[in-house]
This record gives C-alpha cells, sequence and structure tokens, in this order.
C-alpha cells in the first residue's frame, strides 16, 4: 500500500529537532487552495447551491408542538433507610421535518444581507452570531457574507463573561440571537456600549420577554427586530451583495477556552473553502446522490462549520435536530431527531460516541442473558471474519441497532478529542465505519481525517490536502522525530490556517512562527503507512514527583470507554506519586452490573452504592 502522506523536499535540511515536511500524497506538489475553480468564499458557495440545486432540499427543521410534563416516583437508598420521592421528566413532542430548498437559503441569506444594511451593518462593523444549532444560523452566516460583514461566533451555552468578552472585544454593533438567550444578554447588554441591534427569532416567553424590554433601553435605546422583520426589510430595501474577496475576514470564532478569556481565532474565506476543497479529495468519493447530514453540534464549533459548508457545497440535505430530541430517550408521541430524519451521515465528539455505545450496551443487557450473549458473540463473530460473517450479524444481530440511527447511517465521523480504541472498535462492528478526525479552530478544522478504504484504530488518518504536517522535539516529554517511530509536537501549515488571534498579537507571536507554522500543543507520531497517530497533548503532560509524565487526556479516553462510567476527570499533582480521578458513573450500567453481582436491587439509586 503507498503511504498515506510524503515528505517534501524543501532547500536545505531541517532545523535541529525538527522533522520532515509531509504532505497527503493526493496533493505533493500543491496546496489545495478551493474545491473548484471560482469558489474562493462562502458567497460563491450559496450561490453555486441556488444554481445547481434549486428545488433540492436544503435545510430540514422540526417544531415543538408540546413539553410533557411526567412525574415519576424514584426511590433511593441511604444507610439501609429508602426514600421515595416524585421527581419529573420532561419529553417533548415534535412535529415531522420541513424543509427550505437550496434557492430558498439563497434568497433568504439575500433578504437578511439587505436588511443588515439597511440597519446599519455593514463591511466596516461587525455582527456576531449567538443562537442554538438551527438553519437560520447558518442563513445569518451566509447573508453576513453576502455583504462583506466579519461575524464573530458564541456559544449559545456561555455564561455572562463569555457572552460579553465575545461582544465587548471586538466592538459587536449587531447580534443575531433566540429567546433562551435573551436573559444572558440583558444582563450584560450595559457593559457592552457597542451594541445597537438585536436580532432574534422565536417566540420569547416570561423572563426572555421581560430580557427584551431591559435590551431596548439600554446603551441609548438599542433596536430590537425578529428576524422575520429583518427579511421584510430586505425585501423592501433591497441592497445589491458587496462580495468579500478571498483574504476578507469571514468570521471569528471565539474558542471555548480553559482558562482566561476565549480566544477569538481569525479565519478568512479562503480558510474555509481551501478546507472543503480538502475534504473533496479525502473524502470526496463517499459522498452519493440522496444523502443527508444530521446537524446537532454547535456551529460555534469548527468542527460543525466546516462539516455544515462542506455539506453545502456538495448538495447534501441537511436535518437540524437538538441534543434533547436527537434520541427516543426524550421525545414522546414522536420518533427522535436521527430516527426521524434516518441520516447517512453523523458526526459527534467522542462524549456522543460513549453515550451512543453504552445506550446500546443498556438495551442488549436488559434483554437478558441470553440476547445479551448472541450480541456479544456476533461481535466477536464479525470481527474475526468481517466479509465472510459481517453480513450474517448485521442483518441477524445489529440490525435493530441501525434501525435506532433511522436505517440509512452509512459513516459516522468523531472529531474534537481522541476516541478511545474500544468505542471505535465496537461502533465500526455493531453500527457504521467510524473515521476518526483531527483538526483545530486555528487550522480550520484541518490536519488529518481516516477514509474507510483504509481503517485504522488509534490513528486520525491522514493528512489534509490544504495543509502541510511535521512534528518537533518535545525534549522533557522524551518526544524525539529521530524516535522509531517519530514522534513530536504537530505543528500545522498552509491554506486552512488561520491569520492570527484577534487583537491579541502577543499571542499570535507565540502559535505562530514567522515561516507560517502553526504550533498545536498536541504531541503526535508518524505512523509506517504515513497516517498520523495523537499520543499526547503539552498541556496534559504532568510529572509526578517520582518523574513519570502522566498523559491526563489519553486516561481519561481510555476510561471513559468502560460501561460504568458515564464520565470522568483526572487530576495529576507534582507533589503527589499517582492521579486521582472524580468518576460520574452510567447510571442504567451500574444498576445492571450490581443485580448482576448480587449487590444492588432494582430500587436502588447508584448514589448509594
Amino acid at each position: 500500500m503507498a503511504p498515506h502522506s510524503c515528505t517534501v523536499e524543501l532547500p536545505g535540511e531541517p532545523p535541529k529537532g525538527h522533522g520532515r515536511v509531509r504532505r497527503n500524497y493526493q496533493s505533493p506538489d500543491k496546496l489545495v487552495d478551493s474545491p473548484e475553480e471560482g469558489v474562493n468564499t462562502l458567497v460563491d458557495i450559496v450561490e453555486r447551491g441556488a444554481r445547481l440545486f434549486p428545488n433540492r432540499n436544503a435545510m430540514g427543521w422540526r417544531d415543538q408542538i408540546k413539553i410533557h410534563n411526567v412525574e415519576k416516583d424514584v426511590t433511593t437508598k441511604v444507610k439501609g433507610k429508602e426514600t421515595t420521592q416524585k421527581k419529573t421528566w420532561q419529553y417533548y413532542e415534535m412535529g415531522p421535518y420541513q424543509y427550505k430548498t437550496y434557492r430558498q437559503v439563497y434568497d433568504r441569506a439575500l433578504e437578511a444581507g439587505a436588511g443588515l444594511r439597511h440597519l446599519g451593518i455593514s463591511k466596516d462593523t461587525m455582527f456576531n452570531i449567538c443562537s442554538t444549532t438551527k438553519p437560520e444560523w447558518m442563513i445569518m452566516a451566509f447573508a453576513c457574507a453576502t455583504q462583506s460583514i466579519t461575524f464573530a461566533t458564541a456559544y449559545d451555552s456561555l455564561g455572562e463573561e463569555g457572552l460579553e468578552h465575545s461582544i465587548k472585544e471586538p466592538e459587536v454593533v449587531g447580534i443575531f440571537t433566540n429567546p433562551s438567550m435573551l436573559p444572558t444578554l440583558g444582563k450584560v447588554v450595559s457593559k457592552t456600549p457597542s451594541l445597537k441591534l438585536v436580532i432574534y427569532d422565536g417566540k420569547p416567553e416570561g423572563k426572555a420577554q421581560e430580557a427584551l424590554e431591559t435590551i431596548a433601553k439600554a446603551n441609548g435605546g438599542i433596536k430590537v427586530v425578529t428576524l422575520d422583520e429583518l427579511y421584510e426589510l430586505g425585501v423592501k430595501n433591497t441592497h445589491e451583495p458587496t462580495k468579500p474577496s478571498p483574504d476578507d475576514t469571514a468570521c471569528i470564532m471565539y474558542t471555548s477556552g480553559s482558562t482566561g478569556a476565549p480566544k477569538g481565532v481569525i479565519i478568512a474565506h479562503r480558510n474555509m473553502v481551501a478546507s472543503v476543497g480538502a475534504v473533496m479529495i479525502n473524502l470526496g468519493d463517499l459522498f452519493k446522490p440522496g444523502m443527508s447530514y444530521m446537524a446537532y453540534l454547535p456551529l460555534a464549533h469548527i468542527l460543525e462549520l466546516v462539516v455544515e459548508i462542506t455539506m453545502y457545497y456538495i448538495g447534501i440535505t441537511m436535518g437540524y435536530g437538538t441534543v434533547k430530541t436527537l434520541t427516543d430517550n426524550s421525545v414522546k408521541n414522536c420518533a427522535g431527531d436521527i430516527r426521524e430524519f434516518k441520516p447517512s451521515i453523523l458526526v459527534g465528539v467522542p462524549a456522543v460516541w460513549e453515550l451512543i455505545r453504552k445506550g446500546i450496551l443498556t438495551k442488549v443487557t436488559a434483554g437478558g442473558g441470553l440476547k445479551s450473549k448472541m450480541f456479544h458473540g456476533a461481535l466477536k463473530a464479525k470481527q474475526a471474519s468481517p466479509s465472510l460473517l459481517g453480513p450474517i450479524t448485521d442483518a441477524v444481530v445489529f440490525k435493530a441497532v441501525k434501525q435506532a440511527t433511522g436505517g440509512r447511517l452509512q459513516y459516522g465521523v468523531s472529531g474534537g478529542a481522541a476516541i478511545s480504541r474500544e468505542t471505535q472498535t465496537f461502533l465500526n462492528t455493531a453500527l457504521v465505519p467510524m473515521l476518526q478526525g483531527y483538526g483545530l479552530t486555528e487550522s480550520c478544522g484541518m490536519c488529518a481525517v481516516m477514509h474507510p478504504n483504509y481503517p485504522g484504530f488509534g490513528s486520525v488518518g491522514l493528512t489534509m490536502p490544504s495543509v502541510e504536517v511535521k512534528l518537533v522535539d518535545v525534549e522533557d516529554a522524551k518526544y524525539f522525530v529521530t524516535n522509531n517511530p517519530p514522534q513530536g509536537e504537530v505543528w500545522i501549515r498552509g491554506n486552512s490556517v488561520f491569520k492570527g488571534y484577534y487583537k491579541r498579537d502577543d499571542l499570535t507571536k507565540e502559535a505562530i512562527t514567522d515561516d507560517g507554522w502553526f504550533q498545536t500543543g498536541d504531541i503526535g507520531q508518524w505512523n509506517a503507512d504515513g497516517t498520523l497517530s495523537l499520543i499526547d497533548r503539552k498541556k496534559n503532560l504532568v510529572k509526578l514527583a517520582g518523574g513519570e509524565y502522566i498523559a491526563l487526556e489519553r486516561l481519561e479516553s481510555s476510561y471513559k470507554s468502560c460501561g460504568l462510567v458515564s464520565n470522568i476527570c483526572l487530576h495529576a499533582d507534582p507533589n503527589a506519586n499517582k492521579p486521582m480521578a472524580i468518576v460520574f458513573p452510567h447510571e442504567a450500567n451500574l444498576k445492571a452490573a450490581g443485580k448482576q453481582g448480587g449487590w444492588a436491587s432494582d430500587n436502588e439509586d447508584v448514589a448509594s452504592m
């Protein structure tokens, strides 16, 4: 098999401690900068969709019909004493999927863009999108692009400080949000004097309605309009599109930031279209007519944003869902979003895939000993001989598992962090091929991704054609490019790599070298076949009292693969000899294990075990 990446012969020898530069084997001489000629900005992508797929469904959504509050008796047992309490669970009743076509999305983007211009938002001002993941998020992003407006992003789960920072630092003039965020916005609006316009969709009630009144009075008067009113303004006050250049800033994406204020990553239009081009070269052969994509991850995260833009470029129908309504467990009188939409492609972070795996195992265990033995026997059989026994086990044993995701799922993609080998193996066998990828906000999601034709475990796959990668020594932890296999910090350079951090030249100089290399802080390893593996992170390496380095993230990933663990947090102190962990157990699986072991009853609460 040909290597998946190849070395690039640059003038002179690599600096001491630096490995040779590697590129994707499909683009050894020139890094990809676009999916096709003439597609250089987000505007080109949305225009192309309207031209090539005008009547094809682009984006689907479901309306909430009703919330059902269901009371249940919960029995807990502490020190031998049982207590029963009534607790209320919420279940959501959702309607069927409705759709906007590619032409309708484009028209809405033009209308919203013209409406923004009429309200004073232009290339010289900054906009903010702080909303749940839904069609309107992408429409507003496209609307900004049609008028060369830079938008900043903010997670809809941000607290007051994070939201304030994402408005205040870029001096945002207008913001698009949804009713659930209005109370938080109402608390920070007086601290963000640049804000003059608030656009929202949905129906605000209670505290959200009260927050609207506070917002309207702040900063000498803020104009508050609904999204429908924005569309109407755009229809009545037309403005010709002001197309951006490839080097113009498309968005400032604020990273969540584990410490300190979030950093604003400056992403140009050319970074985004180069990333789309890279995906098309690496994975383009996987996309077929009629495929669909389930959209539910935060669009304020680079993984979801780049995936959705790529799906839009290809012409794939996207169905939007929410974490609350994704599965059948949280809905009533209807199917969950996944089973209702029946996606072909599902992207998730490791925590989502761990949840899916443990959910499958919970149902298998609940089916009794015989069903459990059949399931685990089928797992072993398919893993031992996938080509011979795979079709049989899929038809007889794993069919029910596949139906839980709608029955049409063809690929799962994991990103955001390393997925455990156990979970990847399990889902590969019982559900669909799992593709692991690696990228950062600063690289517009690009670095490496697996291909189902070259499956592997512990690898993040092939380098992406829009970037080049090299490893650099990390002496303290004994990661050297001269090791066998070569190891070191991952450095990335290329067309997908960001411009720098917004208003933080100090951080930019720390992160990007003079010759354009972004220093990721991740520790990588080149495998014999040319693929890349992530084995550590510089910030997560803690040296214990005995001199041993502990990789916290790798340990957490390993322990999370245990079916009894729902979540875990590891801590290591340089003055201690061993790390410690706080474990949040998986309640259903722990109860099942307790019953089998004879040390827990049906009604016993996890807290009492």
